[in-house]
């Protein structure tokens, strides 16, 4: 039924999809180099942005895009996706004619999740899809003029109090809660902004997303052998959706761990992206809809971002930023430590505060730059 619509709409759709894209098309996306500590972005970003492009691009024209979104996606229950107001930090303020208004930024915290990830089952999530591990935990902001993406990673393995549990890393907040709740509070006492929108995905949806694509190239980082038995070699490389597994999950090949893993999952993220912002892609809407269809059972978000008119709404105000524009860095830490018999992340708090500060005084992204 899909396909006959397609076809009946195809010659009105991909017209408008190419216009579209004539937009980004002469940019290549920039890949960011790895400056010390700038090594990552965490599956979920990839997951959040291909979402709001495939919106942008067909959600609009094809209804049925928007039902195959809206009927499968996961939403949080509302009274645990975000703290009690009066324990929220203020939103951030702008001068505008000589008035301070309300700043129109959307501060977004991005997790991933994975039924391997983790240290073990007691870091298991019970509202995550299919009760995953959170492996990754970012933070997108967008600023209020709309001209760029900042996507900041926190390490999950990050020491921070954790509001009325005393010190514990920060993807614990995740399993102590209910509901994404506690998680957003740790986050935003660290910060001092609030979270507007939470969306979580797991990484089976991007294993169906590279057989939905019919595989990926990858530029790997660093050569390999994952415990798969699979061999990476450093530069591009195509992978279909098992051998893409095993090199975004692999971890014990690596002397700093999570480090280098994220490292990786920032090289798949790029190569998945690289696929999906193409014409021959962006002008196939059956192509459109299978991915979407694939990646929604396995994300969870908040209400207001589980409607596809308002998910499309954001993508339509991002029409304008290119791959240059998207800016990818991990906060600052002081490197690996111990809490215990816990091998941790050292939190460098006075980076939690300068990246907060940034955003209110809306200059995040000469703060992505500087770290």
């Amino acid at each position: 039924m899909f396909q006959a619509q397609v076809e009946a709409e195809s010659r009105t759709l991909i017209p408008v999809t190419e216009h579209l894209f004539s937009q980004t098309e002469d940019a290549e996306p920039e890949h960011r180099s790895s400056r010390g500590k700038k090594i990552t972005i965490g599956v979920i970003s990839g997951a959040l942005v291909l979402l709001l492009g495939a919106a942008a691009v067909a959600g609009v024209y094809l209804n049925s895009l928007r039902g195959a979104y809206e009927s499968a996606v996961n939403v949080i229950d509302e009274d645990s996706t975000f703290p009690e107001d009066a324990e929220r930090p203020e939103r951030p303020t702008r001068e505008e004619n000589g008035e301070e208004v309300d700043d129109e930024q959307l501060n977004i915290l991005l997790i991933g999740s994975d039924s391997g990830g983790g240290s073990g089952e007691e870091e298991d999530v019970p509202w995550l899809p299919n009760s995953g591990r959170a492996d990754t935990i970012m933070w997108m902001h967008i600023p209020h003029d709309r001209d760029s993406i900042q996507l900041m990673s926190i390490m999950r393995d990050t020491w921070v109090p954790i509001p009325g549990h005393g010190e514990a890393k920060i993807n614990a907040s995740l399993s102590l809660g209910t509901g994404s709740s506690l998680a957003v509070e740790t986050v935003e006492d660290l910060m001092g902004v609030p979270v507007d929108h939470v969306a979580t995905v797991d990484m089976v949806g991007f294993q169906d997303l590279v057989s939905a694509m019919d595989g990926v190239t990858v530029d790997v980082p660093t050569s390999f052998t994952s415990r798969d038995g699979y061999d990476f070699n450093a530069g591009p490389q195509d992978m279909d959706s098992t051998m893409a597994m095993s090199f975004v999950r692999e971890r014990q090949s690596f002397s700093d761990g999570d480090y280098t893993r994220v490292e990786n999952q920032q090289a798949f993220v790029s190569g998945v992206l690289s696929e999906v912002l193409t014409a021959s892609t962006l002008t196939n809407p059956a192509r459109i809809h299978d991915m979407v269809s694939d990646l929604a059972p396995h994300m969870a978000v908040d209400s207001q971002l589980a409607e596809a008119g308002y998910v499309t709404d954001i993508a339509w105000s991002l029409r304008d930023v290119r791959g240059g524009d998207i800016e990818m860095f991990t906060l600052p830490n002081h490197g690996i430590g111990t809490a215990g018999s816990e091998s941790i992340v050292v939190a460098d708090f006075d980076a939690f505060t300068e990246a907060g500060e940034a955003m209110r005084e809306g200059r995040f992204s000469e703060y992505a730059d500087e770290n």
